[in-house]
């Protein structure tokens, strides 16, 4: 058995840590071309 896998830090399933990391970062990014588009229809 692989070293790594008897002292694992965290037990949860990859999928779920990869899903968050992409959903947080797709909203990050949504946010900041949200404002984007909001500073361009002000006109500022």
């Amino acid at each position: 058995m692989n070293e790594f896998k008897k002292d694992a830090q965290t037990k949860t399933n990859d999928v779920i840590d990869s899903a968050n990391g992409f959903i947080f970062s797709f909203l990050f990014f949504f946010i900041i071309f949200f404002i984007g588009v909001v500073v361009s229809v002000i006109g500022l």
